[in-house]
């Protein structure tokens, strides 16, 4: 297997007043209440909106939570926006708490603070995403990994009888 190089020239100089992303991450993260897993899932019991923004591949392949709404990361502000005729029916207005949840917890936090941008002040995330969550243990769904075939077993056919 073909190992992908290492890149080792330097960074280019940043345009004046840009920032790398670990600069940006921060400082949405500074905004942030972030919650762990449990605290999360007691927040859902209490009526926050849990939305997982991950893309539809990323929840067939690494699972979902039961109850939280699937809103993929690219037109989130659009969804929860009260002031946008896209909204969802959830999105009443700008005390509604959200509770965003991505893979591992970084794309959720800059989606949060975007939330926060345009209003919605108790907008958070999941510190860890939806693998701590599931490594924490709270309810999940799928995936359902693929039966494997038993060499032991006898072939079963329908509605007959195998002797």
């Amino acid at each position: 297997m073909a190992q992908t190089p290492i890149r080792t020239e330097s960074c280019p100089v940043p345009p004046p007043g840009s920032r790398g992303i670990d600069e940006i991450l921060a400082a949405a993260r500074s905004r942030l209440r972030r919650l762990d897993p449990e605290q999360a899932h007691l927040a859902y019991r209490a009526g926050a909106l849990l939305v997982d923004i991950r893309p539809t591949g990323q929840r067939a392949a690494h699972g979902t939570v039961p109850g939280a709404l699937a809103v993929e990361r690219n037109v989130l502000e659009w969804r929860f926006d009260p002031r946008c005729a896209a909204r969802l029916p959830e999105a009443v207005g700008y005390d509604v708490p959200v509770v965003v949840l991505c893979q591992e917890g970084y794309t959720s936090s800059l989606a949060a603070a975007a939330l926060q941008e345009i209003g919605l002040r108790h907008a958070t995330d999941v510190a860890g995403g939806f693998a701590a969550w599931r490594i924490a243990g709270l309810p999940t769904l799928g995936p359902t990994p693929p039966p494997r075939p038993s060499s032991t077993a006898p072939p079963v056919t329908a509605g007959r009888a195998l002797r």
